[in-house]
C-alpha cells in the first residue's frame, strides 16, 4: 500500500528575492504535491512560495522533488466530496482504530496521529469552545455529513475525521499543507485566500503538524 509520507523541514513566514514561474506543483518522491506561486534555492532546500505576496512558504529538501509541473486548474471553490469507503465499524483500542483507518484510506498513521495530538490531545472527550468535538474535533455539521453520529464514540470520530482528511487531500491534489489549512479553518477559506490563510491559529496548526510529523519520520529514519 502506499503510504503518503510528507517531509518538509520548516514552516515560517519569510520574504525572498530570486522568484521561478509561478502556478506550478513542486511534485515530491513521496507522492505528495504542493502548488506554489514562485520559487527559490536556499542552502540543499528548496523554497516554494504559497502566496503571491511571500507570505508564507515552506522549506523543502530538493533531494526530495523529483519534478515541477503546470499546475492543474484549481478546484478549490467546489465542495469537497467525501464519497469515500464505507466507515470502519470498530470498538477496539485506539492505536488498532488508527491503524485500521489508515490503511482503509491510505493515510500514513504516524500523520493521523500528529493529526489527532493536534486536534484534541488524545481527548476523545474534548469539546472546543466552538463546538468541535472528540478526538479530531469534528464540528456537529461535518460529522453529520460524514454519518457520524456520536462525535465523543473514539472509533467513530477518527473514522470520520479521517475519511475527511483523505477526501480534502484528493481535493487539493495530495498538497498536505492545503489539506490541512483547510481542515482547521474550511476549504472555503483555503479558496477565499489561495492557500492557507493569514490565521494565527490556522499557520500555527499546520506548523505544529508538520513539526510532529516530520519528528516522527526523522526516528523513523535513525
Amino acid at each position: 500500500m502506499r503510504r503518503v509520507y510528507f517531509i518538509v523541514m520548516m514552516w515560517a513566514l519569510g520574504l525572498c528575492a530570486g522568484r521561478a514561474d509561478a502556478a506550478e506543483v513542486a511534485r515530491l518522491q513521496n507522492g505528495f504535491g504542493v502548488r506554489y506561486e514562485h520559487r527559490t534555492t536556499v542552502g540543499g532546500n528548496t523554497r516554494l512560495y504559497l502566496t503571491n505576496d511571500s507570505s508564507g512558504y515552506v522549506d523543502v529538501p530538493t533531494a526530495e522533488i523529483s519534478g515541477y509541473e503546470e499546475a492543474p486548474v484549481d478546484s478549490s471553490a467546489a465542495g469537497v466530496k467525501t464519497s469515500l469507503p464505507e466507515p470502519v465499524a470498530a470498538s477496539v483500542p485506539l492505536g488498532e482504530v488508527i491503524g485500521s483507518v489508515s490503511r482503509t484510506y491510505d493515510l500514513d498513521p504516524d500523520l493521523l496521529n500528529s493529526v489527532i495530538r493536534a486536534e484534541s490531545g488524545f481527548n476523545p472527550r474534548a469539546v472546543s469552545r466552538k463546538g468541535a468535538q472528540g478526538l479530531m474535533q469534528l464540528m456537529p455539521k461535518t460529522a453529520a455529513t460524514l454519518g457520524v453520529a456520536d462525535p465523543l464514540d473514539a472509533a467513530a470520530n477518527v473514522d470520520g475525521g479521517s475519511r475527511y482528511l483523505r477526501a480534502l487531500l484528493e481535493h487539493y491534489n495530495f498538497d498536505l499543507i492545503k489539506a490541512l489549512a483547510a481542515y482547521n479553518a474550511g476549504p472555503e477559506r483555503v479558496t477565499q485566500y489561495g492557500g492557507v490563510p493569514p490565521y494565527r491559529e490556522t499557520r500555527a496548526y499546520v506548523a505544529r503538524i508538520v513539526h510532529d510529523y516530520n519528528r516522527k519520520k526523522r526516528a523513523v529514519g535513525r
